[in-house]
């Protein structure tokens, strides 16, 4: 009797998960991205240097985030992928010379993902084992994941993103922050100096690899009409508002824990995880560190597959995850991961420089240019139609696009004076 009460009860979850992932989770595997190393570096040295003053700021980047992707939602359902746009406007060989120069950005944060999960390994393993060997078997597990069809990555990812939801907000609870003080960083303030760190929020969090993917990804959940917009932005809302929880939590842990502690300056996306130990134990460091690299580990599938999906675009082909050209697209690419020991060999660059600087070349080049092209896109009536934006929505629309500019500005001079002086 209880055997057949545990079988139904374990079908109707099933049910259940089947349920919703037939109109939802496309966001999950969205924010995968968002949710990495980069994300987790900024949220704790903002908590460090400003307290819990910048929560508003990440509030906004996910917003920002939400209002880009659903850009690119009504482009895939209306119109065609971003990718394809490109080919269409540009012809096939400048949209492949435009497609390389936003590549470029992908394959540094495969580079530097690599790096991070396999940092975090060596950390957790006590150092046994060096972070560089350890990068070569987070390359060829990520190969393997990401040859893995929609559906299975999709469970995949989302497992994950649970599991760090779970994790962090354990951690972020017991380091007993103040509540009316977490509750006042969601009133935009601006504390002097932290202007650029700002830029930093929206740019590890408004990933423009996103807006080519979503535009593509639409067709796995059945999503062809005016219908599906309110399920598609509910998914959005969803997604986000996971991605921001967990990222608010790293900060309160920084905010609660280091800060108190003196601690000024992060050498390591990982640091937070070893200063819980003094804390807290070992049992938060743990946590959290496994926390961080699976998020860095999560994100290099989804952004990936970005790459994949935009040159089979532009090659005017149909697009499936189960092509053979796709997947050496994609096995290709990931392969770039074994670099970031070659790399750090020889320039002595550290997890960390990678991690920031790497990700830069995103903030100042890539993003830009795919908001521009965004935009464009969903006001071109030959492509959308009846469904281009109307005014209202271009006037929120067009603050993505002063964002993507004012980030790289702001962005631009720091880089330059990192590349110049040596280092961070």
């Amino acid at each position: 009797m209880s055997e057949n009460v545990h079988n139904s009860a374990s079908e109707r979850l099933r049910d259940t998960a089947s349920g919703f992932f037939q109109d939802y989770g496309l966001a999950f595997v969205m924010v995968a991205s968002v949710v990495g190393s980069g994300s987790i570096f900024v949220a704790s040295t903002v908590g460090i240097r400003y307290g819990y003053s910048l929560i508003w700021g990440f509030a906004a980047a996910a917003l920002i985030g939400i209002m880009a992707q659903d850009m690119s939602a009504r482009l895939g359902i209306f119109g065609v992928p971003l990718g394809t746009f490109m080919r269409q406007k540009f012809g096939q060989r400048i949209a492949t010379a435009l497609g390389v120069v936003l590549s470029i950005g992908v394959f540094l944060w495969v580079i530097e993902l690599t790096a991070a999960t396999a940092k975090g390994l060596s950390v957790l393993l006590g150092g046994v084992i060096g972070w560089q060997p350890l990068s070569v078997i987070v390359t060829i597990a990520a190969i393997l994941v990401g040859l893995l069809n929609y559906d299975s990555l999709e469970r995949v990812l989302t497992a994950l993103l649970f599991v760090l939801l779970g994790a962090y907000l354990l951690v972020a609870g017991v380091s007993s922050p103040s509540i009316i003080d977490v509750a006042a960083g969601v009133v935009p303030t601006l504390p002097g100096g932290a202007l650029t760190l700002l830029a930093s929020v929206i740019g590890s969090t408004a990933i423009w690899a996103n807006f080519f993917l979503e535009s593509n990804l639409i067709e796995e959940k059945n999503w062809t009409d005016a219908d599906d917009v309110s399920t598609m932005r509910k998914d959005l809302v969803l997604g986000y508002s996971i991605a921001l929880i967990l990222i608010v939590s790293v900060l309160v842990v920084s905010a609660a824990v280091l800060r108190p502690a003196g601690y000024e300056n992060l050498r390591s996306f990982i640091t937070p995880g070893r200063a819980l130990i003094e804390v807290m134990g070992r049992w938060a460091a743990v946590l959290f560190l496994v926390g961080a690299s699976a998020a860095a580990f999560n994100s290099i599938m989804p952004i990936m597959w970005t790459v994949a999906y935009m040159f089979e675009n532009i090659r005017g082909r149909d697009v499936d995850s189960a092509d053979r050209s796709f997947k050496r697209i994609y096995a290709a690419g990931t392969a770039l991961g074994v670099l970031a020991p070659v790399i750090n060999l020889a320039t002595g660059m550290t997890v960390v420089e990678m991690i920031v600087l790497f990700a830069s070349y995103s903030g100042i080049v890539s993003l830009p240019i795919t908001a521009v092209l965004l935009f464009w896109a969903v006001n071109d009536q030959t492509v959308m139609g009846e469904h281009t934006n109307d005014l209202k929505t271009n006037i929120v629309n067009v603050i993505l696009v002063v964002l993507s500019f004012i980030l790289a500005g702001l962005s631009l001079p720091s880089l330059l004076k990192t590349l110049t002086s040596g280092g961070l």
